[in-house]
């Protein structure tokens, strides 16, 4: 069995894309037995994670304390638990531990579009990828399009393992009960016709360019409504101003974030789930979305399409015109879009949250061994 100390530190009590690959890897790795798992997590942050495992509850609240934190104390942590192997899964490392490290990469966005993230993040978040690059003995990557770019950017001196984010099948599948769906969806305020975005709302999603093209779509739709469904990032303003310029402010829903419970219903049900983004590491919700049987519209060229398998349907990113269009082809159902809903669980099928504590244990015992 091979012990393992995994640094929760950084995942925020409202789960989006890496927070719900770390704490559903920590759920699988938990049900596996060759892998004792340790985690550790914030001094206010213990009690969601006791059922994945030990837990030590150590780092500073605050992200500029953690960060010091984790350069000056985990790797004392590391050694006082007993740890074989250390796992960074949100893109940092304590550079000077003398056990094995694991570093997650979820993308390469930070030294590809730096635009798309507050300026304050970049740099730190560049100097943390360049060393983990150097330092790390294996980077898991989400994607295989992640990997090859991690490889292509940086000077990489451990091993790269591609280790594809899972889906939740027993919740997230296309025979929910219709009448618990739209009851469960109206205490949200969730009414049918709509169209499905579910994300942190930030720039590098496009939620500007699916408002523009929602605009469009609406002029052959009038019932149809646009239900964006997330966490405010940075950058919301944008999406008020766009909003409120094309005269959407009665066809638009911020919901805000959605309970886990709401997650599968709200993408059943929907016209379309539409997650326009223009660059991802992996892109969850479209899995999501597939796996529940839903009409899915993405970007193409990115690892979504890589992700979709055939199974959705694409638009250029950054491209409204083409993304309405596509948007329209979606709700205008069919042979062709049915079978893409049949299709769409076929491929998520293959997608599971044990896959990918499979390959991190297989490291891992490689690792503590070598």
């Amino acid at each position: 069995m091979t012990r393992v100390a995994l640094d929760v530190t950084a995942i925020p009590p409202r789960v989006t894309g890496a927070g719900v690959y770390v704490e559903r890897l920590a759920d699988a790795l938990r049900r596996r037995d060759d892998v004792d798992l340790v985690l550790v997590t914030r001094e206010n942050d213990a009690e969601r994670w006791r059922a994945c495992g030990e837990v030590e509850a150590v780092a500073p609240a605050s992200r500029p304390a953690r960060l010091a934190w984790e350069q000056l104390s985990a790797p004392s942590v590391a050694r006082r638990v007993n740890a074989q192997v250390w796992h960074g899964p949100h893109y940092t490392l304590p550079v000077r531990t003398s056990r094995p490290t694991v570093v997650t990469i979820h993308d390469l966005t930070f030294f590809d579009h730096p635009e798309h993230h507050e300026r304050v993040k970049v740099p730190v978040f560049r100097t943390m990828i360049r060393l983990a690059a150097r330092r790390a003995d294996a980077l898991v990557c989400v994607s295989a399009r992640t990997a090859a770019r991690l490889q292509e950017l940086l000077d990489v001196r451990g091993r790269v393992v591609v280790a594809p984010h899972g889906v939740d099948h027993e919740r997230f599948r296309p025979d929910g009960d219709t009448d618990a769906d739209l009851a469960a969806l109206a205490g949200a305020g969730i009414r049918p016709p709509y169209l499905a975005y579910l994300g942190t709302i930030e720039p590098r999603k496009n939620v500007p360019g699916l408002v523009r093209a929602f605009a469009r779509v609406r002029e052959a739709h009038p019932d149809l409504r646009l239900v964006l469904a997330g966490l405010p990032g940075w950058g919301t303003a944008e999406v008020d101003r766009i909003v409120g310029a094309a005269g959407l402010a009665d066809g638009v829903d911020r919901p805000g974030y959605l309970d886990d419970a709401l997650l599968a219903p709200f993408l059943r049900r929907a016209a379309a789930v539409v997650y326009p983004a223009f660059d991802e590491g992996f892109g969850l919700p479209v899995l999501e979305g597939l796996a529940c049987g839903a009409v899915v519209v993405t970007s193409a060229g990115t690892v979504m399409e890589d992700v979709a398998g055939g199974a959705a349907l694409l638009a250029p990113p950054g491209d409204d015109v083409a993304l309405a269009t596509t948007i329209l082809r979606a709700i205008a159902g069919g042979p062709a879009v049915a079978d893409l809903r049949a299709r769409g669980p076929e491929v998520a099928s293959t997608y599971t949250w044990d896959a990918a504590a499979e390959v991190h244990a297989g490291l891992y015992r490689s690792l503590a061994h070598h």
